[in-house]
Formats: structure tokens, C-alpha cells, sequence
């Protein structure tokens, strides 16, 4: 892999390939396969244009980011609201594939857009406005698109759980669920061209609604309900309570994508289908970021944090399948005998440093402040898995036992067999118990609160 370049060196090769000046070069975002900045561009007439910079992590697959730039030209020629294209490249002096697009004005912060008051009219007309722009997406033929990769649903998201060697049976009993329950006419019925990520966060949003739809990596060839699930997702509600991106209802949503022109068979039963594969799906992602920090390819506290939000999307899996445990039962600390360090404890330093982090976060600049965060929520869960790891642990142990398994690795190897498909919902309950325990520690806010 060729070495990284620096900030300094990315503009300066940047404003070689664009014929300018680059200036104010700063990441906005970065997930595991592309990271995303915003700069200015001074031309030589001494204009400064706002752009964008999206550059891969890694190596992409030759011509993916010339895919991007084609079906971005066609989204706009079709009606999407989407930024320009202003250049791309490969294999040049950044090292790396890389997007340059206009910077449009907006906001793309989930939970702004769902709480301030100043989206509120945006959230009133960002149902419509998604469903028409998915069904101008849905027209753009995939075989005018070249290289536009199929998808296979039933493949995914399987294969990435065994190149990680993860052991998850929650999102293998996911994956069996969505093998013997695929949707009438299977899970891909009409071929279309899918944006594959489409969902709050990716939207650019202003106070009118819907601006622009970003982040075109993921497109495929696939079903039209993929979109609808993927964008009905609880991982994309953000707290939100509407069914859609937490801003609206599918009612809705179906209502504007029909009347955009979208497909005619976009039933609710067929996007709680493609609602179970996001959620599985989303689940395998966060393993496979998490792993490219493990693996050191790219040592990044935002990349090792993302892999134990897995247990987030497995309550999500239970609750769309219709079981779930009580939210605020679960282990609690057990007492252990006196470690030989003396004071402050493991978790008392946890504690501080979490303290220190948290005055980074009051005092930085938006990158660090960002940064900051992740760490300091890095170090909760820490916190959190010192005092409750080995009750966690012996409960789900004894779930396992209560099943007739001796570990993780032996429920898994049952699920894929398939002998356990006329038991699923038998099992459920304790995997369910489990991501609930494990949600105790990565995540406890994402638990619904207790009904009284």
C-alpha cells in the first residue's frame, strides 16, 4: 500500500490536478473506505469556488470513482438534486481514487435536521422530496451505467462476517430469517439502479427540504424496495420517531415515490423484508470498519468504536422480527475481590481521562471536538465492560447452555445448517436478552426508556 500523504500534500497535489490554489483543506467525515474534506479552490483568475474532496482509504476498484462520476451526471439529467461533478482521478500523484464535487449549502448532521427548530419546515417536506428523488434515481437505467455492479441479496451480508471471522449468531439467525422468508417474486423482483445508501446523513439538507442526495459509492443494480428499506432502517432514524429516516411515516413516503413514477409493487410486507437485510447488513458494515482498524490498515478510535455499535443493529433485528426482552433488565455488577493496584481503580482512570476529553471537546475546534467525543464515548464503554463485562458474560453463557450449546461458534454452526430454522423464534428470545446486555455496555441510551 503506498504510503498516506499528509493534509499539506493532498492539497498541494490537489491543486495541481484542478489548476489552483487549495485552501482551508479540512475532513468533515471519514468512514472505512473514503474519507471526506471540504476546501476552496483560488483559480488563477483569483475566483475561490467552495468544493468537496472525497478520497478512498485504500485501494477501490479500477474505474468505481468514474462509475460515481457517470452516475452522478445521470442523476442530474434525470432530476436528482445532486452536487456537480468537477473532476475525478485514480491512480495519480494522491495515491488514491478521489471525487472533487461542488459544495452545496446545507446541513447533513442527522440530529440537527431531526431537533432544531430552525429544520422544522425541511422535515415537513423531506418525506416527499425523498420519494420523489428515489423514484428519479429508480428510472436511471443501470445498463446506460457502465460497470454498475449487480447485487445479490441472499450473497451479503454473509460473506463479510467470514472474512472477518466474526462469530455473531444474532445476525446469523438475521441471515436464515431473510433466507426463508424471501418476498414474493424473491428479494429482487425489477432491476433498477439503487443508490445503495440512501438515508439521512446522506441527504444535504436546507431549511426548504431536500438539496442534494451525496455519497454515491455503494450504487448497484438491484431491487427499488433496497432503497426503501435501507432508508426505513432504525439505524437511520437517529432517534427520530418516524419510520422514515425518523422524519416521516412509509405511508407517506410510498404515496410521493408513486406518484414520482416509482414502482408500482412497493408494499410494506416487501420493505419490512429489505428493513431486516439493512439492519443485518448495517451490522456486518460495522464489523468490517472496526476491522480496519484491528488489522492496523487504518488505526482510527472513530473506526475501533463503530465495532461495538453491532449490538445496536442486532436489538434493531429483534425488534422488527417482534421480540424483545425487557429494555432496563439485565445483569448488574457483581463484587470481586480487591485488585492489588490500590486507588484510583482500572475504571476510576477510565473515569478521569473521560473528564480530560471531555474539556478537549468544550475547548476544540469542530474536527477535534468530534474527535474528542468518540474518545471520551470510547472510554464509557470501557467503563462500562469493566463493571459489567463478567456478569454480561456469565449470563449469556448461561443462555447459550440453557439453548444446549457450549459456545457462540456452536449456535452459529447450528444456524447455518439450517437445523435450527423451524426454531427461530425459540431462540430469539435469548439472543435478543444478549444484545440488550451487550447494549447495557457499548451504547445504553440506545434502549428504549422504561414504561411505567
Amino acid at each position: 500500500m503506498a504510503p498516506r500523504l499528509s493534509n499539506e500534500e493532498v492539497a498541494v497535489a490537489l491543486g495541481h490536478r484542478l489548476d489552483g490554489t487549495v485552501e482551508g483543506l479540512r475532513r468533515l467525515s471519514g468512514g472505512a473506505s473514503r474519507v471526506t474534506s471540504a476546501f476552496e479552490l483560488r483559480t488563477r483568475d483569483g475566483a475561490v469556488r467552495p468544493l468537496i474532496l472525497q478520497m478512498d482509504r485504500g485501494a477501490a476498484p479500477r474505474g468505481r470513482v468514474r462509475m460515481e462520476d457517470d452516475l452522478l451526471r445521470a442523476a442530474a439529467t434525470a432530476g436528482v438534486p445532486v452536487p456537480g461533478v468537477v473532476a475525478v482521478g485514480e491512480g495519480d500523484e494522491l495515491g488514491a481514487s478521489w471525487l472533487v464535487v461542488e459544495r452545496l449549502e446545507g446541513e447533513t448532521i442527522p440530529r440537527k435536521i431531526l431537533r432544531d427548530d430552525a429544520w422544522a419546515a425541511a422535515r415537513r417536506a423531506l418525506t416527499d422530496q425523498a420519494g420523489t428523488a428515489l423514484a428519479s434515481i429508480h428510472r436511471i437505467d443501470p445498463a446506460a451505467i457502465d460497470g454498475l455492479p449487480p447485487s445479490d441479496p441472499l450473497g451479503d451480508p454473509l460473506p463479510l462476517l467470514n472474512a472477518l471471522g466474526e462469530v455473531r449468531p444474532a445476525l446469523e439467525l438475521g441471515v436464515r430469517w431473510l433466507a426463508s422468508r424471501t418476498p414474493p417474486g424473491g428479494p429482487v423482483v425489477t432491476v433498477v439502479t439503487v443508490h445503495g445508501d440512501y438515508r439521512l446523513g446522506n441527504f444535504l439538507v436546507g431549511p426548504d427540504g431536500l438539496r442534494g442526495v451525496l455519497d454515491w459509492e455503494l450504487a448497484h443494480a438491484g431491487d427499488p424496495a433496497e432503497d426503501v428499506g435501507w432508508l426505513c432502517a432504525p439505524a437511520w432514524r437517529f432517534g427520530g420517531s418516524g419510520e422514515v429516516g425518523g422524519f416521516g411515516t412509509l405511508g407517506e413516503l410510498l404515496t410521493a415515490y408513486a406518484a414520482a413514477g416509482g414502482a408500482a409493487d412497493m408494499t410494506p410486507a416487501r420493505v419490512h423484508w429489505w428493513q431486516v437485510y439493512a439492519t443485518v447488513k448495517w451490522a456486518a458494515i460495522c464489523a468490517l470498519q472496526a476491522s480496519a482498524h484491528l488489522s492496523g490498515a487504518t488505526r482510527s478510535v472513530e473506526l475501533a468504536t463503530i465495532g461495538r455499535r453491532v449490538c445496536e443493529s442486532e436489538w434493531d433485528l429483534f425488534v422488527l422480527l417482534g421480540t424483545t426482552p425487557p429494555a432496563t433488565a439485565g445483569p448488574v455488577a457483581a463484587d470481586g475481590p480487591t485488585p492489588p493496584f490500590g486507588r484510583p481503580t482500572a475504571a476510576e482512570l477510565v473515569e478521569a481521562v473521560g473528564e480530560y476529553l471531555q474539556g478537549v471537546m468544550e475547548r476544540s475546534e469542530d474536527g477535534a471536538r468530534f474527535e474528542a467525543r468518540v474518545a471520551r464515548n470510547a472510554l464509557g464503554i470501557a467503563e462500562r465492560e469493566l463493571r459489567l463485562g463478567p456478569a454480561v458474560s456469565a449470563a449469556h453463557a448461561a443462555r447459550l447452555a440453557e439453548l444446549g450449546f457450549a459456545d457462540d461458534a456452536a449456535l452459529v454452526g447450528a444456524l447455518r445448517s439450517g437445523a435450527l430454522d423451524r426454531d427461530l423464534a425459540s431462540v430469539a428470545p435469548a439472543l435478543a436478552a444478549s444484545a440488550r446486555d451487550q447494549l447495557l455496555v457499548a451504547n445504553p441510551s440506545y434502549l428504549p426508556p422504561p414504561t411505567r
